[in-house]
């Protein structure tokens, strides 16, 4: 694939993820991971790796501080989520790393697939 062209689609799923992050809150395991799979063939790993990696840096800042302004921003169940995050995601990125890449899709998948009929059949 040309250098150029992969450029362009990774912007377009960070666009497409932050735009997405930004309505619905939702961005790295159901828009990057899959988007890095299908358009660019990273392993599982590889993806779930990449998505985990670009929440480092501080990329939902701005739309972050428009929830701030509206009143719709938690700072202190954020900042107790984000604790849990760093225990979670070390534990649980060990725990991905030891099972072999087609069980780790097809429980992804799963999960997806779980929290799509939730949402369909179960929302208000």
């Amino acid at each position: 694939m040309n250098k150029m062209v992969e450029v362009l689609i990774l912007l377009a799923i960070g666009i497409a993820a932050g735009t997405l992050s930004g309505m619905f809150g939702v961005g790295g395991g159901v828009i990057i991971v899959p988007a890095l799979i299908f358009f660019l063939g990273m392993s599982q790993h590889q993806a779930q790796g990449t998505s985990l990696g670009l929440m480092l840096l501080p990329i939902g800042i701005l739309a972050a501080w428009n929830y701030y302004k509206t009143g719709n921003l938690d700072i202190k169940a954020g900042l107790l989520v984000a604790a849990g995050f760093v225990v979670g995601g070390y534990l649980g990125s060990k725990l991905s790393l030891s099972i072999n890449e087609l069980t780790l899709k097809r429980i992804f998948g799963v999960l997806m697939l779980v929290i799509a009929l939730r949402i369909i059949f179960f929302s208000k």
